[in-house]
């Protein structure tokens, strides 16, 4: 059992003495879940690593070249062996996708399955392809942006191979600063102002 960074201590001690022992421990969790995004974005394969633009709460900005995207791992972590979900909205420099959410799902779905993004409440049904989903369009798209920068929760759900119901959740702190960040910087890239 590995003893934990002396940063993670200490920045627990001090909330402790500024805050709640409640507020502490999201805190806590925000500032492991922000660091676990920036190392999960940093340590995959070479050509889709990018640049972390912003990282703050739970969601991170990452320029990928061609695409910027504000994204978040779901709260649920799984085995190593298996799809750890993520969410986010993309943007590509040439603006064929501006602001399109995407979500890769937890598990296989099945063949006839629905796939629904809740945020704060409110439905959004998502088309799907090989275990991700998509916001349908141009309009559905702006549509969850706006819903995500004054929301709190949110999920992505469906029902499995076997039929049964899954939900993918995800904290929502940080995610208006990422999706700007993130369209911003593919804005700069398509002005030609950063290469």
């Amino acid at each position: 059992m590995r003893a934990p960074p002396p940063y993670s201590v200490g920045l627990e001690l001090m909330l402790r003495e500024w805050r709640p022992a409640t507020l502490t421990t999201s805190i806590v969790e925000m500032v492991r879940v922000t660091l676990s995004i920036a190392l999960a974005c940093l340590s995959g394969a070479a050509s889709a690593r990018g640049t972390v633009v912003y990282a703050g709460g739970a969601w991170a900005a990452i320029d990928r070249g061609a695409v910027c995207e504000a994204i978040s791992r779901s709260q649920k972590v799984l085995p190593k062996d298996k799809v750890q979900p993520v969410a986010g909205i993309s943007f590509a420099a040439d603006h064929r996708r501006w602001g399109e959410f995407h979500a890769r799902l937890s598990r296989v779905l099945r063949g006839d399955a629905s796939v629904m993004l809740q945020v704060s409440g409110q439905p959004f049904l998502l088309v799907t392809r090989d275990g991700w989903a998509w916001s349908r369009g141009p309009a559905q798209a702006l549509a969850i942006i706006d819903a995500l920068r004054n929301a709190t929760t949110m999920s992505v759900s469906s029902r499995d191979g076997a039929g049964a119901r899954f939900s993918d959740p995800y904290l929502l702190d940080g995610a208006p600063t990422a999706i700007d960040a993130a369209a911003a910087r593919c804005a700069l890239r398509g002005a030609g102002k950063i290469k």
